[in-house]
């Protein structure tokens, strides 16, 4: 088996990673939902493990789709780069060349990288320079899918849990609480993977569960005084 790159190693994490934020935020709207709705812990809990199975099939299948596409598009792009360096080689290597000298390198340096860069492995170079993405070093749909059939259930046992073992009179306060702090820490997990800042990342994944449990909660509340 060929050993994984790293990049293809950390896209199978943060597969992971939002699946298991995907997990708690998408049940825990609907636990606390149908807890607004009724106090029955068992029709709660069996709304969570709908919610759960329901996800984790629709996440498996999406990320197995999403990936598959992003590397039939690759692939693609990867041809049609071979085509290319047939039918007019020059002008690819020009094209590499003026990236390397768009960074600020100079005319005689970037025709030297780029004629090294070219002997070396022309198809690499230019798939890289024009498209951004590495030759054969694309991430598996089955891995990414596994890693999401894995990771939303495993997000999703928390707020099951809190929902169903705090006592009635402070279970969806605990259930609040508990997510909040889950989704803090995939939030600046997601946002470690992706190199993005990492106080606002969290605080955008916190926002977003607390505004989803809020809402889902005031629905329940309606329907049951409805009801």
């Amino acid at each position: 088996m060929k050993k994984q790159t790293l990049a293809q190693r950390i896209n199978i994490i943060r597969a992971g990673v939002m699946g298991s934020n995907d997990g708690i935020l998408s049940v825990a709207g609907i636990v606390i939902g149908v807890a607004g709705a009724t106090s029955n812990t068992f029709s709660i809990f069996i709304s969570g493990i709908a919610g759960m199975i329901a996800g984790t099939v629709s996440m498996a299948m999406g990320e197995y789709v999403s990936v598959n596409s992003e590397s039939d598009s690759q692939k693609n792009a990867v041809e049609k780069q071979k085509v290319a360096l047939k039918e007019n080689y020059d002008n690819e290597f020009n094209i590499v060349k003026k990236k390397y000298m768009n960074s600020g390198i100079s005319d005689e340096l970037a025709t030297k990288a780029t004629t090294e860069m070219m002997n070396k492995d022309a198809l690499v170079t230019t798939v890289r320079e024009k498209y951004g993405f590495n030759v054969n070093q694309f991430t598996s749909p089955y891995a990414a899918a596994i890693a999401s059939m894995i990771s939303f259930p495993t997000g999703s046992i928390l707020p099951l849990v809190a929902i169903s073992l705090f006592p009635a009179n402070i279970k969806v306060v605990a259930t609040f609480i508990a997510v909040l702090i889950a989704l803090s820490l995939t939030g600046y997990a997601a946002a470690m993977l992706s190199n993005a800042n990492r106080l606002k990342s969290t605080l955008r994944n916190v926002a977003s569960g607390m505004l989803t449990m809020l809402v889902t909660y005031l629905i329940g509340l309606l329907v049951g005084s409805l009801a």
